[in-house]
C-alpha cells in the first residue's frame, strides 16, 4: 500500500501494510502519488495524476505516537484533578483558602522568575 511517508511533527505516526507500489509524495503540491483525506466521502484518496482515487483504508493508519498518547493522558488527568478541588473548594473554606494561597504562590514564583531572568540579560 504506502511505501513511504514522512511525518512533521514528532506526535504523528503512520502504520501502513505494503503490498502495492503506490507511493505517497508528502509535499503540498499536487502531484502523482500525493495523499490526502476526503471528508466528503470519510475516505483516503492517492492522486494518479489524473484523479483522485480511493485507497483501501483498511491498510493505512494515522495515529498519534505512544509519547503524545501519555501527554494527552496526563493533561487529562491534571484537568480533572483542578476540576475536583474547584468543586470541593467552592463548598469547603479550607481548601478554597489553600488553593487561593497556591494561585498567589505560583504569581510569586513566576515574578522571580522573570526578575531572575532580567538579572542574568543584563
Amino acid at each position: 500500500m504506502i511505501t513511504s511517508i514522512t511525518t512533521i511533527g514528532k506526535y504523528v505516526e503512520v502504520n501502513y501494510s505494503t503490498g502495492s507500489n503506490h507511493i505517497v509524495n508528502p509535499s503540498g503540491a499536487q502531484g502523482v502519488g500525493n495523499l490526502r483525506f476526503n471528508t466528503n466521502t470519510q475516505t483516503m484518496e492517492v492522486y494518479d495524476g489524473n484523479m483522485w482515487r480511493p485507497l483501501n483504508v483498511n491498510n493505512p493508519r494515522l495515529g498519534l505516537t505512544p509519547y503524545a498518547e501519555e501527554l494527552l493522558d496526563w493533561a487529562e488527568k491534571k484537568m480533572r484533578e483542578e476540576l475536583e478541588l474547584k468543586a470541593l473548594a467552592e463548598n469547603n473554606p479550607a481548601i478554597k483558602d489553600l488553593m487561593d494561597t497556591i494561585m498567589q504562590k505560583q504569581e510569586q514564583l513566576e515574578m522571580v522568575k522573570i526578575l531572575i531572568k532580567k538579572e542574568v540579560t543584563v
